[in-house]
């Protein structure tokens, strides 16, 4: 970790909430987008913490109208006890994913299971933050979104009609392994996020990331242009499902998502779906040798990683460990040239410059 300074939460946590109250948000969700920034940092999500959250609002959201400061949620009508769909008027992601989540765990506590569709929101960055958020408390939950922008070229073709579009599961195994397992990726080979903090940092891409504006396939960050699906046909089914959940719940083309539209009738809007399962609504209480449902899933992943395995990973793992690496840090690991970007925002906004510790 020698690479990483420390910076103090509550230094990060004031400069962040300054930031996104100085455009116009409310304090709550200056705080939010402030949490969802802050966990990312610590878990070690380089790709969607602070920089990538500010930068998204400055391009796409507050300041061109993308995302509004202050907007309700209005939850419509539904024959559904157990779903929801609200539309969320452009209101913050960050803010609108946390009080979903929220909600879908009461109407689980209560039904066993509940979704929630949003139409008409902006990006929630880092949606492996909320999924691990309902584990944490005891609950199976997923999330996927459709992003931003469309970045992705489908596969087999030369012309970005997908977004990078993550899919996000959380399964609350922390009782058998110490740690929620959270499954949690963009269906593009890397996220762009990912390239942007390669450019920060002057590194390049892996190979077969990323193709420039002629099409052809680069590694130089500089040069991106789209991005490729990961795992071929796979990834791009995965990511087509994005885009697909989000034409039923109302996004409307992929192509004119993110960016000023001429046709006044069409959207440019994002659309989340959440689904949050209670566990007692998995169970078949029949598990072998008398084992309670928690030890059964101890004993399954124990056998998976067992054999010769021991050193395979599960997912969460790495991000447990950045956790814990943050932890003993007393703060959040950041590079030098984020630091040196966090520090180009606070002297805009007038405020004093991070110091690491």
């Amino acid at each position: 970790m020698s690479e990483f300074q420390t910076i103090s939460r509550t230094a990060h946590d004031e400069l962040v909430t300054a930031a996104y109250r100085s455009r116009g948000y409310s304090m709550e969700e200056a705080m939010l987008g402030t949490k969802l920034a802050a966990e990312a940092a610590r878990h070690g999500i380089r790709t969607h913490h602070a920089l990538k959250a500010l930068h998204l609002d400055h391009l796409f959201g507050s300041e061109v109208g993308g995302c509004v400061p202050g907007a309700e949620i209005e939850v419509l009508p539904s024959r559904f006890p157990a779903s929801e769909v609200w539309n969320a008027n452009k209101k913050l992601g960050q803010a609108v994913a946390y009080q979903a989540i929220d909600r879908a765990i009461e109407l689980a506590d209560q039904y066993g299971i509940a979704q929630i569709s949003v139409d008409n929101s902006f990006h929630y960055l880092w949606g492996g933050g909320y999924v691990m958020d309902a584990a944490e408390r005891g609950y199976f939950a997923y999330t996927n979104c459709t992003s931003t922008l469309a970045e992705v070229v489908p596969f087999g073709g030369k012309f970005p009609t997908l977004g990078t579009n993550p899919h996000s599961w959380g399964i609350p195994s922390q009782g058998a392994n110490g740690f929620p397992i959270v499954m949690d990726w963009a269906t593009s080979t890397v996220a762009m996020g990912r390239v942007q903090a390669l450019k920060r940092e002057g590194k390049q891409l892996p190979a077969g990331a990323a193709v420039d504006k002629n099409g052809q396939p680069t590694i130089d960050p500089n040069e991106v242009s789209a991005l490729l699906p990961f795992g071929g046909h796979k990834g791009y089914g995965m990511s087509l499902l994005n885009e697909i959940f989000g034409g039923l719940i109302g996004g409307s083309l992929p192509t004119i998502r993110g960016r000023r539209c001429g046709d006044a009738e069409e959207k440019t809007t994002t659309a989340f779906y959440f689904h949050v399962i209670h566990p007692d609504a998995l169970s078949g209480n029949n598990f072998a040798k008398g084992r309670s449902q928690s030890e059964n899933l101890k004993a399954v992943l124990d056998d998976i990683l067992g054999h010769g395995n021991e050193n395979a990973m599960l997912p969460g793992q790495i991000e447990a460990k950045a956790r814990k690496a943050s932890d003993d840090a007393g703060g959040l690991l950041f590079t030098p040239a984020e630091i040196a970007e966090f520090n180009e925002l606070a002297s805009e906004l007038g405020l004093p410059a991070l110091e690491s510790k």
